[in-house]
């Protein structure tokens, strides 16, 4: 196993990914083609910046990233990639839903890789996650056009279940995703919602 995550890890540093979770993203894109090019792109979490850039990468010159994290994060893009605003902002607050607000008009894929801060309890983990996961749902409620595609991180856990009903009424489909580069003995996985509906 950890044979495997030194892969990723040399694979990251020779692409010039600041990190090996890049490649959670693309194993989904390479499966599902839900980014495209000319498409806005939120992305939660984004420190160090690895999925913005890959995103970047596939929506090209045309589109757009946003990319949102509590850490400030900075990184030059290559043309011909998408432009990244990088803002620094924690996602509960109401100044940041009023800057998307007033900025764009919305976005056609929300991204996040966010997890909380490990306790070592994988209850207490289970249920931060989550909290961060119904705070992505809200924001995707939000901001996502219709019939966009919502791709994000979930620690599995008893209440996880639950959770995916509740994610079910704003999209066409969704599906659990356990990418390769994903930790084996690591209890997160990614949810996937295609087909973006406002419920209700």
């Amino acid at each position: 196993m950890r044979d495997e995550q030194d892969y990723y890890f040399r694979k990251a540093k020779k692409e010039n990914y600041p990190a090996r979770s890049v490649y959670k993203l693309e194993e989904a894109q390479l499966k599902n083609k839900f980014l495209k090019s000319g498409q806005r792109v939120l992305d939660l979490g984004c420190h160090p910046g690895s999925w913005s850039l890959y995103a970047a990468s596939i929506v090209g010159e045309k589109g757009l990233v946003v990319a949102v994290d509590l850490q400030r994060t900075d990184i030059p893009v290559q043309k011909p990639h998408a432009e990244i605003n990088w803002l620094c902002y924690d996602v509960y607050s109401d100044e940041f839903v009023d800057y998307l607000k007033k900025h764009w008009p919305g976005f056609h894929v929300v991204l996040s890789d966010m997890a909380p801060r490990t306790t070592g309890s994988q209850y207490a983990d289970h249920q931060q996650s989550l909290r961060l996961a119904r705070r992505v749902l809200e924001l995707s409620s939000l901001f996502l056009h219709e019939n966009g595609t919502l791709y994000m991180k979930v620690f599995q856990g008893e209440d996880f279940p639950e959770f995916l009903q509740t994610c079910k009424p704003f999209f066409a489909t969704v599906k659990v995703v356990k990418p390769k580069s994903s930790r084996s003995e690591s209890r997160e996985v990614f949810v996937l919602g295609r087909g973006f509906r406002r419920a209700g």
